[in-house]
C-alpha cells in the first residue's frame, strides 16, 4: 500500500506542515495529539484526564481512518506539563489500553505548544498485531 496521510484538525497542521497520522508499510504513526475538538477549539481546559480522553478519541479516529485500531497500538508517548497530572492521565491510559498494554513512556516537559494543553499523546500501531 502506498503512503497514506491522515489530515489533522489542529490549527497548527498547515503552518507546520504535518499530518495527524501516516500509514506506511503496515505501520501507523500518530502525531502528538492535544485536546482539540472538531471545531478546532481546546477542550478539557484545566482537566488533564478530560484532555487525555480527547487525545485518545483523536488517536482512535486517525487509526480508524488509516485502517487500524487502538488494539493494534504498540507504543504510546505521553507528554505532561505537570507531574501532578500523572496519575489521572495514567488512569485514562489504563482504561484505553487495559488489554492491549503497549509500551509507554511518560515525559514531563516544560510546556506544550498551547498554554491550555496539559497533555499531548502520540501513538504507533502495527496493522495485524496479534493481541491475544
Amino acid at each position: 500500500m502506498a503512503r497514506q496521510n491522515i489530515s489533522a484538525v489542529s490549527p497548527y497542521a498547515d503552518a507546520m506542515g504535518f499530518s495527524r497520522a501516516v500509514r506506511s508499510n503496515g505501520h501507523v504513526f500518530v502525531a502528538g495529539c492535544a485536546a482539540i475538538g472538531q471545531d478546532g477549539k481546546n477542550v478539557g481546559i484545566g482537566d488533564a484526564a478530560a484532555q487525555a480522553r480527547r487525545c485518545f478519541e483523536v488517536i482512535e479516529g486517525a487509526l480508524k481512518e488509516a485502517g487500524s485500531s487502538l488494539e493494534e497500538v504498540v507504543l504510546t508517548r505521553v507528554f505532561l506539563v505537570d507531574t501532578n497530572d500523572g496519575d489521572a492521565v495514567a488512569k485514562v491510559h489504563g482504561e484505553v489500553f487495559h488489554k492491549t498494554r503497549p509500551v509507554t513512556s511518560a515525559v514531563v516537559v516544560a510546556s506544550l505548544l498551547h498554554p491550555e494543553w496539559l497533555v499531548e499523546i502520540e501513538a504507533h500501531a502495527v496493522i495485524g498485531t496479534d493481541t491475544d
